[in-house]
């Protein structure tokens, strides 16, 4: 996928609704395509996050590694959803890991390249923000929900 074309792409992605064109074109300019085949581990907790992604084919399952026993499977994203909020949030480290669950094609973005243009540009570092924002409350209630039905002890609220 070319710049144009992932410009348009992202002009018509409502998670990117309400960026001009040249917000589009710089993060057009930070992406690339990267191929995650069936049962690979695209990032683990705790590592250094640098990036965001939007799965254009496939899906991915977000997990958090249990202390005993298996992996808690968070959720499962698909195609045209956006994957990776960490690379924005001090300490950049993953707060979840994730594993694709069939072969996947994702737009990787340059979170580095994107953070220093917030730093410079405030508008566009609040609307990015916002934007994030949103996905991390969806993510961490999805985490929430998903602990209470799966490690509830007696007297957990």
């Amino acid at each position: 996928m070319n710049n144009q074309s992932t410009a348009e792409y992202l002009s018509g992605h409502e998670f990117f609704s309400g960026f001009n064109d040249d917000m589009l074109k710089f993060l057009s300019e930070c992406s690339s395509t990267c191929e995650l085949p069936k049962g690979q581990v695209l990032f683990r907790h705790g590592e250094n996050a640098d990036k965001f992604y939007v799965i254009r084919t496939g899906r991915i399952s977000i997990q958090i590694p249990a202390i005993m026993g298996p992996t808690l499977e968070i959720q499962t994203l698909g195609k045209d959803q956006v994957l990776g909020w960490s690379w924005l949030i001090l300490p950049y480290k993953w707060s979840f890991q994730t594993k694709a669950e069939e072969d996947s094609e994702l737009l990787m973005f340059d979170g580095t390249a994107i953070l220093a243009r917030c730093e410079q540009e405030p508008k566009f570092g609040y609307e990015l923000l916002k934007k994030f924002a949103a996905l991390m409350s969806v993510r961490l209630d999805a985490a929430r929900r998903k602990m209470m039905d799966e490690w509830n002890p007696a007297g957990f609220a």
